[in-house]
């Protein structure tokens, strides 16, 4: 239970459906000082609510520690690295569905369920990931490093049903979440500005913003803060010569900590693919070292149509049309039909 309408659905219709439900709301991340965005007091008061209205009993679990070891410490060395991670990919596969399951299964829990929006087939030792009916909502892209022992006992009760239709039946049940605002983003940043929450953990490191040809523009305050592609806050606009047009990043340099820009034409933003480490095949791979799927390199993109090769413990990605600012440290995920294939983290670009 976060606090959310979509896990109080969810708790709502398996208990319908003739579960006895308990509701786990868990803290993963605690700050102290006049700053602190995470909500997690309002979120637990909204479970208690829920909770009380369903009539089934409620606790929170604390897995702070092991969020900033597991997650957090990694979110931090993919940033000092130049690169942009997806905590919430990761929180999934180390956290929900790590010593969260084993916590509730040591409660006598014979299934864990969250409000996740997608689906999943259990077939004995088998597990399959399948999206969601409401294709807007899909989270599929955010379970890809689920392993098949993680999802064993684990239920998606909203994957056959559209946002809208969990919105009516919290109203038509009085739940206090029915019209609460969706969070977005990552607990632990909340509304912040993120580069000053990044400042207080990560040194900055300013260096020159340069072209190509050498020429430089201004100064970048630590390249942690941009990401491929990014036209706002450069402070970098009406350079004189430049022929008009916006200028966008197309490289970051870490090692001479050098951000390149360029403007006009995006043509050095795209590529033909790129490579992909650590990939977590759901259920199993195929047998093909090469096929055609579709993948999504971010999650709110249509799914591409691309042929992959397996060579030994990597991927290559090759799309069929050029994709605009493929970005390291995030994932790649496949799709054959409805099924979620797994995915692994962007290693480097294939240029076109």
């Amino acid at each position: 239970m976060s606090g959310g309408v979509d896990s109080s659905v969810a708790a709502l219709l398996l208990q319908e459906q003739g579960y006895e439900v308990i509701g786990l709301y868990m803290v993963n991340w605690e700050e102290e000082g006049e700053n602190v965005c995470c909500t997690a007091e309002a979120d637990y008061e909204d479970v208690r609510r829920v909770c009380n209205a369903l009539g089934i009993p409620y606790y929170t679990v604390n897995f702070a520690a092991e969020y900033k070891e597991r997650v957090f410490s990694y979110f931090l060395e993919e940033y000092a690295r130049g690169r942009t991670p997806n905590p919430d990919v990761l929180c999934n596969r180390e956290i929900k569905f790590g010593p969260f399951k084993r916590y509730a299964e040591g409660l006598g829990a014979d299934y864990i369920a969250t409000g996740h929006y997608c689906a999943v087939r259990h077939e004995g030792e088998r597990h399959f990931l399948l999206k969601a009916a409401d294709a807007g909502k899909d989270q599929t892209y955010f379970l890809n490093q689920v392993t098949q022992a993680q999802f064993a006992g684990v239920l998606f009760p909203l994957g056959g049903l559209q946002k809208g239709e969990v919105r009516a039946i919290a109203e038509k049940y009085g739940l206090s979440t029915a019209r609460k605002k969706d969070s977005t983003g990552i607990c632990f940043i909340g509304e912040r500005n993120f580069r000053a929450f990044l400042r207080s953990y990560l040194p900055a490191m300013p260096g020159p913003i340069m072209t190509y040809d050498g020429k430089v523009l201004g100064e970048h305050i630590g390249l942690m803060y941009y990401t491929l592609g990014q036209r706002r806050g450069l402070d970098i606009g009406g350079q004189k010569g430049d022929g008009g047009g916006r200028w966008f990043v197309i490289e970051k340099d870490v090692k001479n900590n050098i951000l390149y820009v360029a403007h006009g034409g995006e043509e050095r933003l795209y590529a033909r693919g790129c490579t992909v480490s650590g990939f977590n095949w759901i259920p199993a791979p195929p047998e093909e070292k090469e096929f055609a799927c579709t993948a999504k390199f971010r999650y709110r993109q249509a799914e591409q149509k691309v042929r992959v090769l397996r060579e030994g413990d990597r991927l290559v990605v090759l799309a069929e049309e050029a994709q605009r600012a493929l970005t390291p440290g995030q994932y790649a995920v496949l799709y054959r039909g409805e099924m979620c294939l797994g995915g692994g983290v962007i290693e480097e670009i294939v240029p076109q």
